[in-house]
């Protein structure tokens, strides 16, 4: 299924007298809103494949229906996303989840929907069919050489396929951890996993990048062997300059303060980029800003200092990316939500007065500071979102229009009541 322009530019009619108004509104009190409108259109949010069927849980998973039963029907579904935010151009895959059988075939219907291919990610943390060693004790950390060596040797199958996708990036997250005390050494299962990782370091392409995720638990719960910040940064900067830290807000424990996690990794260059989320207690797969917009916000007013600060390009110097689960809401109309507000945040924090935070820091001025801050966050950003949308043909209002367009319904019909998306 692809979306036609001319439907969608028609449900935007009715709108557009309401908007130009706020739009015109917003102009007044912003003097440089078209240099806004244009960094906003540069943004870009890449969709990962396995969001796009119904998630679930270990107590269960409950189908939506229409869900994509291949490669080809993921890549239709994200197309639906771009056509209607035009934000979202590229895809990240899961691998072996979702193995291009023709590359060049697939290639081609990306560039049909206007999406290209971003960072491939590998999966050690599970077994796969025909597997002959199990990763149930570990995989890049194992203590048994040939565990390691299987990991190593389907992470290099990954940069295989990504190099013919034209991707430039392997993420890597391990649940590579111990249940109980005792279990293993830490010191060697770090080891072990830093000569693991230098293995498939130096099988990079020349303009590769690795990409080190965290997450402090689960699937195990006494520890975990790249467990926070410090030890994927670690790894990272013993790997070398191809290596950096990739954050996902769901990875830490509760009140972990990631904006300054994410400043002080912009600060050394070390930061590779994003997996969006958000969480109540443990969970890591909710939509983005759904729970706590503020500190989204929070985040990105550091990145914008961060990257300004390092003339960094917004849009490409590092990677933005999605990991959900949705285990009761449509996939498609999640996505949209969660792109949705990574924009708004991120409008917010272009918004912050700059030159007046920073002379309210110097003055020790705590009460400005937070002034500034949050008069920019209580800014009704989302006429500039929609602005964004509109100029590059997108509609004003993505989640309506998915729904006025009846697109689950008609996906529904073509793929059938209770498809089985694979992956999660």
């Amino acid at each position: 299924m692809k979306l036609n322009g001319s439907e969608i530019d028609e449900l935007n009619h009715p709108h557009l007298t309401k908007h130009i108004q706020q739009f015109e509104y917003l102009s007044s009190q912003i003097p440089d809103i078209k240099s806004i409108v244009n960094k906003i259109s540069d943004f870009n949010v890449t969709i990962p494949s396995w969001a796009l069927g119904t998630g679930g849980t270990r107590f269960g998973r409950f189908s939506g229906g229409g869900e994509p039963r291949s490669l080809e029907e993921k890549i239709e579904d994200v197309g639906i996303i771009h056509a209607l935010n035009k934000s979202s151009n590229s895809i990240s895959l899961h691998i072996p989840w979702d193995i291009p059988e023709n590359a060049n075939a697939i290639i081609a219907l990306a560039k049909e929907h206007g999406l290209h291919f971003d960072a491939v990610n590998s999966n050690t943390f599970q077994d796969q069919a025909n597997q002959p060693l199990s990763y149930k004790f570990g995989s890049l950390h194992h203590v048994d050489k040939a565990v390691r060596q299987q990991a190593i040797d389907h992470n290099l199958e990954v940069i295989k396929y990504g190099k013919q996708l034209g991707s430039r990036a392997l993420s890597v997250w391990l649940s590579d951890g111990s249940n109980f005390p005792g279990q293993l050494n830490f010191r060697k299962a770090f080891q072990n996993t830093l000569e693991s990782l230098q293995e498939i370091y130096s099988r990079l392409p020349e303009d590769w990048k690795i990409w080190i995720e965290y997450k402090p638990y689960e699937p195990n719960f006494y520890s975990t062997t790249i467990a926070d910040w410090g030890q994927s940064h670690l790894l990272a900067s013993k790997l070398g300059p191809k290596a950096a830290t990739l954050v996902d807000l769901g990875h830490h424990l509760q009140g972990t303060n990631i904006e300054q996690i994410v400043s002080l990794l912009l600060m050394e260059g070390k930061l590779a980029g994003f997996h969006f989320n958000d969480s109540k207690y443990g969970d890591d797969d909710l939509t983005v800003g759904s729970i706590n917009p503020y500190q989204l916000f929070l985040i990105f007013n550091e990145l914008v200092e961060g990257m300004d600060a390092r003339g960094m390009n917004h849009a490409t110097a590092i990677g933005w990316m999605i990991d959900a689960s949705h285990n009761i809401k449509d996939p498609i109309e999640d996505l949209i939500q969660s792109v949705q507000a990574i924009k708004i945040a991120y409008a917010q924090a272009l918004l912050v007065d700059k030159s007046a935070l920073v002379e309210a820091q110097q003055n020790n001025d705590v009460a400005l500071a937070q002034e500034i801050l949050q008069a920019a966050y209580r800014i009704d950003v989302r006429p500039l979102i929609a602005e964004a949308s509109l100029i590059a043909g997108g509609a004003l209002n993505p989640l309506e229009v998915f729904r006025k367009l009846k697109v689950r319904e008609t996906l529904i019909k073509e793929r059938g009541l209770k498809t089985i998306a694979t992956g999660l």
